[in-house]
């Protein structure tokens, strides 16, 4: 009787223990506020402010760097364009290359999901610009994003990271990209360059390589160019090896569309063939919002063409 008490005894200290620990195990919202937190603390990050929107809280903490234009509200179901950079808390992923980190589309399909919630209820306006921590139920839950070992660098985002985001939600799109290629220039130190000013081709800039000695001129209704050419993101990257590459191309029948208007510019300015001209083009030049085969959409673009060669029919 005294064997069966005591095993009973053990059995029911065994479950309270038990109760208990899972009692004060924290949820996910709990793990991740002292992620938060702790990271806040750890970072010496101030003005940090917790989203209450409505009364309740998302979890997400943020700073409003630029209030934005406040006559330019953004709501379901905004189109916006944005500028991002993510980092995880652990340090392990980070994007911070904002050549290629932007994003044009609905606000109401912008992911994470913490991440719209904070442009939404936080940011607010086009123009403005805000840091926002997010939580990881908000972001990639449990299982993270991406592929690859987690201890890749950049590779993958880590299950139950939070996020620190900085995102820029552009206003003018236009003022935007001279900003973007007027930085892009002094980084790469390319001078000589002339901005079109006017006319169909305004914020287009380009410099003569090789002063065009043939004898025909470009003209888009009658004109076969073959050039040695190459593409450039505003990262100097090449988009697409597989399609543009700096090597002899033929370019028929202009004028049944499909060119980039930037790249027609160009031609229109080089003048004659024999010559080489490199143009650097705001995004509207270039492949606009839609982007072209991994050109992001919204991106400027680089493009040298030289040997520039045209025959008119």
């Amino acid at each position: 009787m005294k064997l069966k008490f005591f095993t009973l005894l053990l059995l029911s200290v065994a479950c309270f223990v038990s109760c208990r620990k899972i009692t004060n195990d924290p949820d996910i919202k709990q793990y991740d506020q002292q992620q938060i937190q702790n990271y806040i603390a750890s970072n010496g990050l101030t003005g940090m402010v917790k989203d209450t929107t409505m009364g309740d809280t998302t979890g997400t903490y943020y700073q409003i760097i630029n209030p934005g234009n406040t006559a330019k509200p953004v709501d379901y179901p905004s189109t916006i364009f944005y500028v991002y950079t993510i980092r995880t808390f652990d340090g392990k992923y980070s994007v911070t290359d904002t050549a290629v980190n932007h994003s044009y589309g609905v606000l109401g399909h912008v992911v994470p999901n913490g991440l719209m919630l904070a442009i939404r209820n936080n940011l607010k306006y086009r123009g403005g610009k805000m840091r926002v921590l997010v939580p990881s139920h908000l972001a990639y839950g449990k299982n993270g994003a991406g592929t690859g070992s987690i201890t890749l660098t950049n590779g993958r985002i880590g299950g139950n990271q939070c996020l620190d985001i900085t995102v820029n939600l552009i206003d003018d799109q236009a003022a935007y990209d001279q900003l973007v290629i007027k930085n892009y220039m002094a980084a790469n130190s390319l001078t000589g360059y002339t901005e079109v000013t006017s006319g169909t081709y305004t914020g287009l800039w380009y410099k003569i390589t090789t002063v065009p000695t043939g004898p025909n001129y470009f003209d888009e209704n009658n004109s076969t160019v073959t050039m040695n050419y190459s593409i450039y993101l505003m990262n100097n990257t090449n988009p697409d090896q597989n399609i543009y590459a700096t090597t002899t191309a033929a370019f028929p029948d202009f004028a049944s569309g499909g060119y980039a208007a930037g790249f027609l510019g160009g031609l229109k300015l080089l003048g004659r063939g024999d010559g080489g001209i490199s143009i650097i083009v705001p995004s509207a030049l270039g492949y606009g919002t839609s982007g072209f085969s991994g050109i992001p959409s919204n991106e400027c673009l680089r493009w040298d063409l030289t040997n520039v060669s045209i025959t008119n029919n």
